[in-house]
């Protein structure tokens, strides 16, 4: 008879879920021991890296991820990760090792106690066989719950004893539609109510990219003509940022982002929460007399979305549905254009030690036409937005975490430079990381290292939590501490982990530096000193 090991990896294999990331521990060596030639492990020093680094490696996939780290310590030290997981809705299988069976009554050392809780609320399902002969069938409803929409990352905890153990070579493999089919009724009205509208507004959310309704997001906007807003905290573009329709992202607040939208008879919400709001800031949430539609792929965010009607399906299939059943419109009043500034505006007056935005400026001279940035400067996200470094025009090509806990972007970036590497599709990789978000996840530089990867740090040393004192600012809260972070030396940290690492200090040297990374093909880590300028979190 066949060892539950050989029956699992069976399945993996026909599921493609060829590729581990992990972090080995004791309760994991008997899932790991002989590994097959034809599995890939990709080890990260820590587990936050472990789950970060797949979170990314799902993303630029497409398709979920096996996670294996090291019994309830582990899953700890993995928990922030989880969060952003699980809010991004990233595909993965999580798995953790437990104590032997014979063990378990008496909890010895590493015995991860309440296994199915511990990762709850972050994953969407959380089981631990309840026998060996079980354990192939659990990774198969595990790989179903994850692909269903909302997709997200799931959990499963597994007896070291168990891999050994005889079974019968069961099938257990099966398929499950991915996709949620929006209520025809329902679209009906929306789509009435749509062109009913003589000024509706759009607001685009990561659900399109997931959903892979770029090229749908556009032509529903230029069928009404209308604006289209992303949505606060935007994790993936879902729309290109150089279309004149595009309108920006929308102020994470309520009292704004009801004034961002006045004017507006009708805001359609394709894709995202409606709103992911944060800082307080009261007003209504609507001006009066505009109403609100949502679609979304998740009913826990249509159940919670504070204004509006809502309807669950899939952004494609909902795009799509409402674009047959909409026709011509008469042209209409979109409102003007997102300005993007203009690189030698920018440039003209930069000092010795130049801000934010004229390093993105400068960046941007030496960019391809095809690359992937990920983002994890949070301060200096609008500055990003007006240059053509933050100017996302293709699909696919920028990520940041849905959850605001640092520490995902670098690990992140490694496993989106691995799936760059093993699709062959090869674009650049560019993480834009503040000092003190590097803190969070330097490890994952080694991890990318290892893989030879092609991907580009561009640490903005600050020496400050240049958010948090933001926010200082907007609560009027003076005299905060541990917001300065003096002596970090991020040059030895990107060497001490086996990257190339520099700093550039000034325009030129941050112009050279970076075309240096772009053609070397390997991992780079710039430091470079920006302007300490504190930039207010709202407009007036």
């Amino acid at each position: 008879m066949p060892l539950v090991r050989e029956v699992t990896f069976n399945l993996l294999r026909r599921l493609g879920l060829t590729t581990v990331v992990g972090n080995p521990g004791s309760t994991e060596e008997t899932f790991l021991k002989n590994f097959p030639a034809d599995f890939t492990y990709v080890l990260a020093l820590q587990e936050t890296n472990v789950v970060a680094i797949a979170d990314g490696l799902a993303q630029g996939l497409k398709k979920p991820v096996l996670v294996n780290v090291h019994t309830g310590a582990g899953i700890g030290n993995a928990m922030g990760a989880m969060l952003t997981a699980c809010l991004n809705k990233t595909p993965l299988i999580v798995t953790a090792g437990q104590q032997t069976r014979q063990m378990l009554l008496s909890e010895p050392f590493l015995t991860n106690f309440e296994p199915t809780q511990l990762p709850r609320p972050y994953v969407k399902w959380s089981y631990e066989p309840s026998r060996p002969q079980d354990v192939p069938g659990a990774f198969m409803r595990a790989y179903a719950m994850a692909v269903q929409q909302p997709t997200g990352p799931v959990f499963l905890s597994l007896p070291l004893d168990d891999w050994d153990q005889e079974m019968d070579d069961v099938d257990v493999h099966r398929t499950v539609a991915a996709r949620i089919a929006p209520d025809p009724a329902r679209l009906a009205d929306f789509a009435a109510r749509i062109a009913a509208s003589r000024r509706p507004a759009l607001v685009y959310g990561g659900d399109l990219s997931r959903s892979q309704a770029w090229d749908a997001g556009i032509a529903l906007a230029e069928r009404l003509e209308a604006p289209v807003f992303f949505g606060p905290f935007t994790e993936n573009v879902p729309f290109p940022q150089n279309h004149p329709l595009y309108a920006g992202m929308l102020p994470a607040a309520v009292g704004p982002l009801c004034q961002a939208v006045a004017g507006h008879d009708l805001v359609v919400v394709v894709g995202a929460p409606v709103f992911r709001y944060y800082p307080w800031v009261p007003g209504d949430y609507l001006p009066a007399g505009t109403g609100l539609l949502q679609i979304t792929d998740s009913a826990y965010e249509a159940a919670k979305s504070v204004a509006g009607d809502s309807l669950v399906g899939d952004s494609l299939l909902a795009i799509q549905a409402l674009l047959d059943r909409l026709g011509q419109r008469p042209a209409g009043k979109p409102g003007p254009a997102f300005v993007h500034e203009k690189a030698q505006d920018i440039l003209q007056d930069a000092g010795a030690t130049p801000t934010a935005m004229q390093v993105f400026a400068a960046l941007s001279e030496h960019l391809p036409e095809d690359y992937v940035l990920v983002n994890e400067s949070p301060s200096n996200m609008g500055e990003m937005a007006q240059t053509r470094l933050g100017t996302i025009a293709r699909p696919d090509s920028y990520y940041m975490m849905a959850s605001g806990a640092l520490g995902w972007g670098m690990p992140a970036a490694v496993g989106l430079a691995l799936a760059e590497q093993s699709t062959g599709r090869g674009r650049p990789v560019v993480a834009v990381i503040g000092d003190g978000s590097f803190q969070y996840a330097p490890q994952s530089v080694w991890t990318a290292v290892q893989h030879g990867v092609h991907l580009v740090f561009v640490v903005l040393r600050n020496e400050e939590y240049g958010i948090l004192k933001a926010f200082a600012l907007l609560e009027e809260t003076p005299g905060v501490p541990g917001l300065d972070l003096p002596g970090l030396d991020i040059v030895a940290l990107g060497n001490g982990y086996g990257a190339r690492s520099w700093r550039a200090a000034g325009l030129d040297e941050v112009r050279r530096g970076f075309a240096e990374a772009l053609a070397r093909k390997g991992v780079s880590v710039i430091e470079i000193p920006i302007d300490k300028t504190i930039h207010k979190l709202l407009s007036d």
